[in-house]
């Protein structure tokens, strides 16, 4: 299983980083969340980013690229595997530096990766 981290997690059952937390915890992957509206998602607190956590294999992101500059050093220093970014999240500068750092960027859907069993 891969420990996933949610960049952008939120207790509205709309948002899709609601229900990537759902479908991810049905699937068996133990999630962190991170987002600035406090309250849970699929058992699992809301955390505010700033704990570095070293044993994350994904990163799938919520936010757009206007918010993703604020998380770059936080998302490096986590040194995750690989980063999805989800549709609306494409960043190619972003891109770009997690490549220089050896992590991979995968632009897809963590919903429709988990579905069709390629996550």
């Amino acid at each position: 299983m891969k420990k996933t981290l949610i960049i952008g997690s939120s207790p509205n059952p709309s948002r899709y980083a609601y229900k990537a937390a759902h479908m991810l915890k049905k699937f068996n992957h133990e999630i962190v969340n991170i987002g600035i509206k406090a309250g849970e998602v699929a058992g699992v607190d809301i955390e505010k980013p700033g704990k570095i956590y070293n044993d994350i294999d994904t990163i799938t992101l919520y936010i757009g690229p206007d918010l993703q500059a604020q998380y770059h050093d936080y998302v490096l220093a986590t040194k995750p595997k690989r980063v999805i970014f989800n549709p609306g999240t494409e960043n190619y500068e972003f891109e770009k530096l997690l490549e220089k750092h050896g992590i991979e960027p995968v632009e897809a859907c963590t919903l429709v990766l988990l579905s069709t069993g390629q996550y």
